[in-house]
């Protein structure tokens, strides 16, 4: 697996849209109830049964949005003790949830830090020229379509499950298909763990396209042994819904600079 870090393709604009989202989702994530004290390893059963509370309702699960079968117990965040110890309290929702709208909220939504990091590393290296190329609006108009389309497919695929399902990585994966299809020959820095990690410039559709694969490979649950805890499928469905979206914006589309100057201690060639 390799780790982009930086692309060799200057954008004409700056890219206000993307620089919202990145901080959108970061203060998002600070907001999470519990989120902080378990940064500094001090969670609390407390805690953890208020973002259980938080997540059922702010997340999207596969059968309330497909079959709209809406819980009659969910999480209160509250913790009592019983015959088998403390644990959270479950009660009617005080609260009417829209489905629809849950698959919205939850593309802010992150389990970690690292979960947040990597969605924010992407987002941050390859959003700012798909928003360039599309304009403000219509990048917030992609950026929303993929990421209702990585959902509702990922809960078409699983349309029984009571899971929650939350992240920006659907979206943040139509970002990378409409990179694929818009700059396949930009070139990409990346770290390659090989003994150490091994800086690289590789072009975009290897990076991209061997990220996709990968995806797949996950999602048929081959190589891993916890592919039922990442939505893979998600992943896999905004990718392709940003390549749809993008292609007919390939005429016109300015190819990448030829990139010149130092990086990584390295004088870039042109054409590499």
């Amino acid at each position: 697996m390799v780790i982009p870090v930086h692309d060799v393709n200057p954008a004409r604009r700056t890219p206000w849209l993307t620089y919202a989202l990145l901080v959108a989702n970061f203060v998002v994530f600070l907001a999470t109830p519990g989120v902080v004290s378990s940064l500094a390893g001090e969670s609390s059963l407390a805690q953890l049964c208020d973002l259980q509370a938080f997540l059922d309702r702010y997340a999207v699960v596969p059968r309330e949005l497909i079959h709209h079968q809406m819980p009659r117990l969910v999480p209160t965040g509250e913790v009592a003790v019983g015959p088998r110890g403390p644990g959270c309290v479950v009660g009617p929702p005080g609260y009417d949830k829209s489905p629809e709208l849950s698959a919205l909220t939850a593309m802010f939504l992150h389990g970690s830090w690292l979960h947040l990091l990597g969605n924010m590393l992407f987002l941050w290296i390859f959003g700012n020229n798909i928003e360039d190329r599309m304009g403000h609006i219509r990048f917030l108009l992609f950026y929303g379509v993929c990421g209702y389309a990585a959902s509702y497919g990922f809960a078409l695929l699983n349309a029984d499950s009571g899971a929650p399902l939350i992240g920006a990585s659907g979206a943040i994966a139509g970002v990378l298909g409409a990179y694929l299809v818009l700059y396949p020959r930009a070139r990409v820095w990346v770290l390659v763990p090989f003994l150490i990690f091994l800086p690289l410039r590789l072009p975009a559709w290897i990076v991209l396209g061997l990220w996709f694969v990968l995806q797949a490979v996950y999602s048929s649950g081959g190589g891993v042994s916890d592919a039922g805890t990442v939505a893979y499928a998600a992943h896999i469905v905004g990718f392709v819904a940003g390549m749809l979206i993008a292609w007919p914006l390939r005429p016109g589309t300015p190819p990448p600079p030829e990139s010149r100057g130092v990086l990584f201690g390295r004088r870039a060639r042109p054409g590499w």
